[in-house]
């Protein structure tokens, strides 16, 4: 299982750590940021295939940002997965 740590961008979140094993997301975990939503969040897509997570928060803004948290969870896993 390999670990990744990524630094989220306009959110209020400051970082976010998750890890992969065979294509599944395990252990999603964000530093700040709306707590209870976050943790919900991580509860939903702990083992969900990777590719399949980012389809489902890719796009997915906050208010009046062009972002979210869900949303860079998104970028940094598929960021991760083009890593290989």
């Amino acid at each position: 299982m390999k670990t990744y740590q990524y630094k989220p961008k306009k959110t209020c979140s400051a970082a976010l750590t998750f890890s992969l094993e065979d294509g599944k997301l395990h252990d999603v975990n964000f530093a700040g940021g709306c707590e209870g939503n976050l943790k919900a969040i991580s509860k939903l897509v702990e083992g969900m295939q990777a590719e399949q997570v980012v389809e489902l928060l890719k796009g997915n803004t906050c208010g009046a940002k062009n972002t979210s948290c869900a949303d860079q969870l998104a970028t940094a896993v598929e960021l991760a997965l083009q890593e290989g």
